[in-house]
């Protein structure tokens, strides 16, 4: 065992107060959890290895009140904060609130070792709260959950991240769906460099539903709020903990160095170069509606946009395609690299050729579907695109359609319910700088529909307007899907309809589909 030399030191790298310890082979941080060996030192870092794998029976634990910290029996009872040998245990659970780990810490110093499966835990105290309600509350350690938890009343409920201020991104992340079924998230973190700058990391992730702590200068978290008996500070303080919001009032005077640079490219193009004329590529932070009749092939469009951005960049993609299964949706997409419509009975392929278009496609592990089962309601796909942007750091995602979202609605009003996901669509885009791709119908026309190759437009969007107004770029798909001819009757127009980057509208390309691999392809026309 390793000569403990000094404990409870300041961390240069991380800034927490007295989280580093001195060893006698060199230093590691329980905060960020860097390690450095000392330069004369031959001893290896010691590393931090699991207890044993076997989790301890929690009737063997001794639950009594922890003096020095101002806990009560009964709410370290509630936590199932126990004591044996020398030891505080704190128990972590996994997503069916099975015990799965303890997290094993030395009554004398900050040392702690680990027993159970650590990486199936969620948040400390996660599995004594259902989702849902007004506030819950995240600190940075579990005896700070507990005192926050005691101090509130034991009236809401409290978590901690499960490796202080380094690590809390991760946790967040991993914990995101939970933490977000709440209104309000309070974000009590140590009140010194380390806590303040993850407090801030982790507001990004929860976006507005976070309110950030503001300690007292001298107190540097909840349990020294208990400590010194100081709990009605603590809970006024609690209850003017500020809304989050980002930086971003910036003096215009000092942006020389910042529009003196080269204008950025797009982060990906669009697979039809007539399109990229116009539009000049993909760009994060966009909303792009897409719009056409029905059956004029609007998914197929998105596929093969989705498809061209696998091969082009590394980024999480995120699929939301409401008319279709989940099997549907990975068929057509495996079909656009085996060049072959995969989902049709009468298509004949090999396990090889099978396999090979699913690692090139779902295989990469960066395409995220939802199932989207009797859940359309407005809050739940908002909640599902928040989702795949923040935890699942998809840079692309894809709802197909806002059309039936909103037909899914109890009011019936259906100018109100467009106005509303379009609303929170574009704050999603605007909170988590996603490009996001929706489709939405269009008002039946008079005379000609849009099925037989009527041309689209602005004024013909469903809905009070909010569709081309809250929209970055508006795609319009024409096609005559009755023509005589078999070309025309595959070929589609691609029109700009609205192109707030570069202002460019009018025809752009044209595709023609061909049914035998299944592919768009860009096609010259004489008229578009």
């Amino acid at each position: 065992m390793a000569e403990q030399l000094k404990a409870h030191q300041p961390c240069p790298d991380c800034g927490s107060s007295d989280a580093l310890t001195y060893y006698s082979w060199g230093t590691r941080c329980f905060s960020c959890g860097k390690a450095r060996r000392s330069p004369n030192s031959e001893e290896p870092v010691q590393k931090l290895t699991k207890v044993n794998t076997k989790v301890t029976n929690v009737h063997d634990l001794s639950y009594e009140q922890v003096i020095d910290r101002n806990l009560t029996r009964s709410t370290c009872q509630t936590y199932g904060i126990g004591n044996k040998d020398g030891y505080y245990y704190f128990p972590y659970y996994n997503e069916e609130e099975t015990l799965v780990a303890f997290k094993r810490r030395n009554m004398e110093d900050k040392r702690f070792s680990i027993e159970g499966d650590w990486n199936k835990g969620g948040l400390f105290g996660q599995q004594l709260f259902n989702k849902g309600g007004k506030y819950v509350t995240i600190t940075e350690g579990e005896f700070d959950a507990a005192a926050a938890y005691q101090m509130l009343g034991s009236k809401y409920p409290v978590v901690s991240v499960r490796n202080g201020a380094g690590n809390a991104v991760q946790d967040i992340k991993a914990n995101y769906e939970w933490l977000d079924s709440f209104e309000n998230i309070v974000i009590c973190f140590d009140n010194d460099d380390a806590g303040r700058g993850a407090a801030n990391a982790v507001a990004e992730i929860l976006g507005t539903k976070a309110k950030i702590f503001k300690g007292r200068t001298g107190i540097k978290d909840s349990c020294e709020y208990a400590q010194e008996n100081k709990e009605k500070d603590f809970v006024d303080l609690w209850w003017r903990a500020e809304r989050f919001t980002p930086d971003g009032i910036i003096d215009g005077s000092g942006l020389w160095d910042l529009v003196n640079q080269p204008v950025e490219k797009s982060d990906v193009n669009y697979p039809f170069g007539g399109l990229n004329d116009l539009t000049y590529g993909i760009r994060a932070g966009e909303m792009v509606t897409i719009t056409a009749g029905s059956g004029l092939g609007k998914s197929q469009f998105l596929r093969e946009i989705v498809y061209h951005i696998i091969n082009n960049t590394q980024d999480n993609i995120g699929l939301l395609f409401l008319e279709e299964s989940v099997k549907r949706t990975a068929k057509s997409l495996m079909s656009l690299h085996a060049n072959k419509p995969l989902h049709l009975p009468d298509i004949e392929v090999t396990n090889e050729e099978l396999r090979d278009s699913f690692d090139a496609t779902l295989g990469t592990g960066r395409v995220y579907l939802f199932d989207h089962f009797g859940s359309t309601a407005i809050d739940n796909i908002i909640t599902r695109v928040r989702f795949m942007a923040k935890a699942l750091d998809c840079k692309y995602i894809f709802l197909d359609h806002v059309s039936i979202v909103v037909s899914a609605q109890d009011n019936g009003d259906e100018r109100k319910a467009l106005d509303e996901i379009m609303t929170k669509l574009r704050m999603v885009v605007q909170e988590t700088g996603i490009a996001l791709f929706c489709v939405s119908h269009l008002k039946r026309p008079d005379g000609k529909g849009h099925e037989e190759g009527a041309s689209t437009s602005l004024s013909a969007l469903r809905g009070s307007g909010s569709i081309g107004q809250l929209s970055d770029m508006v795609l319009g798909l024409e096609r005559n899907g009755q023509a005589e001819d078999l070309k025309e009757r595959h070929t589609t127009r691609v029109r700009v309809l609205k192109n707030r980057f570069s202002g460019l509208t009018g025809p752009a390309c044209g595709l023609y589909y061909d049914r035998i691999t299944g592919r768009m392809s860009e096609t010259m026309m004489e008229e578009l």
